[in-house]
């Protein structure tokens, strides 16, 4: 992967996003160990100590997928509030996976099944939990 920016992660999201990929079957592998990939390398950070300009779980994000030159606006959530959620996306979907973490303004390259690879940046946080002293979601 060509590009790959520092991540901070919500302590609460990575305990949560651990369970998941402890317990992801076999069509969630690939996702799985892309995001234990981004755990391990991200910063753990107390709910209160996130900076507001950090995507986490139950955020809502405009970025911009720059390979299709398609701007979206998506809430992140885990995979059982998928179908409650109007404009979810989901943590264990691929481009789901590449948010997580990230800062307005970062650019990451990140696989896609099939062997494509998309590029994100995202554009803004336009509600974020920590933000609003929500820290037990």
């Amino acid at each position: 992967m060509s590009s790959r920016p520092p991540i901070i992660i919500n302590r609460l999201d990575a305990e949560r996003l651990q369970r998941l990929i402890d317990e992801a079957g076999d069509k969630d592998l690939a996702v799985a160990e892309l995001l234990e990939e981004e755990l391990e390398r991200g910063e753990v950070l107390d709910p209160e100590d996130m900076p507001e300009n950090v995507v986490s779980m139950n955020s809502r994000v405009q970025f911009t997928d720059l390979t299709r030159n398609r701007q979206m606006i998506r809430t992140l959530v885990y995979p059982h509030a998928l179908a409650g959620t109007e404009d979810g996306i989901s943590v264990m979907a691929p481009v789901g996976a590449g948010l997580i973490g990230l800062r307005i303004g970062d650019i990451i390259d990140w696989p896609l099944p099939g062997g494509g690879e998309a590029r994100l940046r995202i554009d803004a946080i336009l509600w974020q939990p920590e933000r609003e002293q929500q820290f037990h979601r």
